[in-house]
C-alpha cells in the first residue's frame, strides 16, 4: 500500500466537494478548500471529478480518494458508474478511486462485479473503495477484492432507506468490522467531532466527513433553522 495512504490510518479524511448547483462549485475554490483541510489537520481528502483532483493535488500533497459523480438514465447509480468515469480519474491520478458499490446495476445493466473485474484487468495496480449502502454489500465488495471497504452509501438507497449510519453506536459498521478482511472506512453523515472519534475507536481506518466542514450553505442553514 501507497505510504501516503497508510499516513491516512486513524485521521481524518475531508471531502471537499461542491456539484454544479451549489455555490462554492470551482475547482479553484476546491484546491482551496482542501489547503485549508490540510491546514486543519486533515490527512486526506476526498474529490468529485478530474479537474477539481487536479487542482487539489496542485495546492496539497494528501492522498485523494477520487469520484465522479455522472448520471445515466438506465440506472441510479452516480458514483463512478462506468469506465468512462475510471478512465478520467486515471488522468488526476488519486490514490485510491471509489465507486458505488451497492447492489444496484451499472448503466448498461453491468453487475459490481463484472464492472469491478474489468477495471481491476485494465488497472491492476490502482486503489479501489466500495462506497456501500448494507452490511451485505459491504461484504460483498470484500469478497471481491476492494482495498477499502465503505459506508458511504447507507441510508442513500432504496435497500438502505431508513438506516442511519451513526444508529445504535454505529451498528451497521460494527458489523461490517467485525467480518471484512479489508480495511473499513467510515463514512457518511458522520458530523461531529465525536461521532469521529468514536468511529476510529471502534477500528475502522479512517473517517471521511465532508457536508459538516465542507459545505458552508448546510451548516448556515442549522443556524437559521434553530431560530425558526
Amino acid at each position: 500500500m501507497d505510504q501516503k495512504v497508510r499516513g491516512m490510518e486513524g485521521k481524518l479524511v475531508v471531502s471537499c466537494q461542491a456539484l454544479p448547483e451549489e455555490p462554492l462549485h470551482s475547482s479553484f475554490i476546491m484546491g482551496r478548500m482542501a489547503l485549508a483541510a490540510m491546514q486543519g489537520g486533515a490527512c486526506g481528502i476526498r474529490a468529485n471529478t478530474k479537474e477539481d483532483i487536479l487542482e487539489i493535488k496542485r495546492q496539497v500533497g494528501l492522498p485523494v480518494i477520487g469520484i465522479v459523480k455522472r448520471d445515466y438514465a438506465d440506472s441510479s447509480v452516480y458514483i463512478t458508474p462506468t469506465m468512462k468515469e475510471v478512465d478520467e480519474l486515471q488522468e488526476a491520478a488519486p490514490e485510491i478511486i471509489a465507486v458505488d458499490a451497492t447492489c444496484r446495476l451499472r448503466p448498461g445493466g453491468v453487475d459490481l462485479e463484472t464492472f469491478f473485474q474489468s477495471v481491476k484487468r485494465k488497472y491492476p495496480d490502482q486503489l479501489w473503495m466500495a462506497d456501500c449502502a448494507t452490511v451485505e454489500e459491504a461484504l460483498h465488495a470484500d469478497a471481491l477484492g476492494f482495498d477499502f471497504i465503505g459506508t458511504t452509501m447507507v441510508g442513500y438507497t432504496q435497500e438502505s432507506k431508513g438506516l442511519e449510519i451513526e444508529a445504535d453506536d454505529f451498528f451497521i459498521l460494527r458489523q461490517i468490522l467485525e467480518q471484512a478482511k479489508h480495511p473499513v472506512i467510515a463514512e457518511g453523515n458522520i458530523n461531529t467531532p465525536q461521532k469521529a472519534r468514536r468511529v476510529i475507536e471502534l477500528g475502522a481506518y479512517c473517517v471521511v466527513v465532508g457536508s459538516s466542514i465542507t459545505r458552508p450553505q448546510l451548516l448556515t442553514k442549522m443556524f437559521t433553522d434553530a431560530l425558526g
